[in-house]
């Protein structure tokens, strides 16, 4: 099935969504490198278009698919928004940029950063999800395989820094004692894996360039199958931001809805427009990935109520496991300071198909 996109004609790939290509920074193409000039006052453009900036969580990938085409097909420009885009990276904190007020809407890969920043008095509340079950899993070989959470007992798990506390939370849940897994920390790299260095390497199923060195041949346990449901791409703003520009959120928010619809059905086109952004990316790569990545992202959740959706109890069983962690340096927040549901509901006739 193809997605019908609002009514809208295609007059140029870049040039029409109003989206201005910046110089090089660290390797990675910055869209709209003059954020801070088109952000002055919260005035339009010449052309009567609202500024719109962005800030990722991470570098541009399959994770842009939709607003790569939202912005390549003029969804964005046709919706009266001209929006910039700010790509993330290892040394980037983008939710205290959102939350400082230097972007308007910001992106990050985990649902749990939101709520973190939430308890430590950063004004930022997520209000629709990218991907509805977090592609994060535990990757074993054949010979030696984790099917199961218990299976992770005498292991040797590797893992990234910041993977650590979603192995403490993995293990709590399944009442598992910490002492009884060995963890190794790691980079990236899926290495340490294929060398026996580790047992189980962590990282996301969407990362298939990363995956290829074991060749098709490994298992796989997702966190959110062993009880740890977080969300992957969650969209923020700021409580000021949601509360003086909703009307412009939602139309933000409707563009992205059906560029990620088109994406689902059109994932060549989607993925030459993800290059466009970023030009050093290959297209085959970001669609190998992308076909992974919709998986998690169209699920029986956005079929029942579309792109973008969240589940309240979805967020509150997160706070509850992090409180239980002792991750909030603050009180935990409430569901209802961490999530907002006023633009899905303003927006659910847009987020369908």
């Amino acid at each position: 099935m193809t997605s019908t996109p609002p009514s809208l004609s295609r007059r140029g790939f870049l040039t029409r969504a109003g989206l201005v290509v910046g110089g090089a920074i660290g390797g990675t193409t910055l869209l709209a490198a003059c954020n801070d000039a088109a952000r002055q006052a919260n005035t339009g453009s010449a052309s009567g278009a609202e500024n719109i900036s962005m800030q990722l969580g991470w570098l541009i990938s399959e994770g842009q698919l939709g607003e790569a085409v939202a912005l390549s097909k003029g969804y964005y420009a046709d919706n009266g928004i001209k929006l910039s885009v700010s790509p993330g990276g290892p040394s980037v904190d983008g939710v205290a940029l959102v939350g400082g007020g230097q972007h308007d809407i910001g992106e990050v890969s985990s649902s749990p950063s939101l709520m973190l920043a939430r308890s430590q008095g950063i004004p930022v509340k997520a209000f629709a999800v990218g991907v509805q079950q977090h592609p994060y899993a535990y990757l074993s070989l054949p010979d030696n395989p984790v099917n199961e959470p218990k299976d992770l007992v005498g292991k040797k798990v590797g893992t990234q820094a910041t993977g650590q506390v979603l192995l403490s939370a993995l293990l709590a849940q399944n009442d598992i004692d910490p002492g009884d897994v060995e963890v190794v920390v790691i980079g990236a790299d899926v290495a340490p894996l294929t060398t026996g260095q580790v047992d189980v390497w962590t990282g996301w199923l969407s990362n298939t360039t990363a995956l290829r060195p074991l060749g098709g041949d490994f298992v796989s346990l997702r966190l959110w199958d062993a009880g740890i449901q977080l969300y992957g791409y969650p969209y923020y703003a700021t409580d000021d931001a949601l509360n003086q520009n909703g009307e412009l959120m939602e139309k933000w928010l409707s563009a992205t809805a059906a560029g990620w619809l088109y994406a689902r059905d059109n994932l060549d086109e989607a993925a030459q427009a993800v290059v466009e952004m970023q030009r050093t990316l290959v297209a085959d790569d970001i669609k190998e990935q992308g076909e992974v990545l919709l998986d998690y992202v169209f699920t029986d959740a956005t079929q029942q109520d579309g792109w973008g959706t969240m589940d309240k109890q979805v967020w509150q069983s997160q706070i509850d496991m992090w409180a239980g962690l002792d991750q909030f340096k603050g009180a935990p927040p409430s569901v209802d300071e961490t999530v907002t549901f006023d633009l899905l509901k303003a927006t659910a006739d847009a987020r369908t198909a």
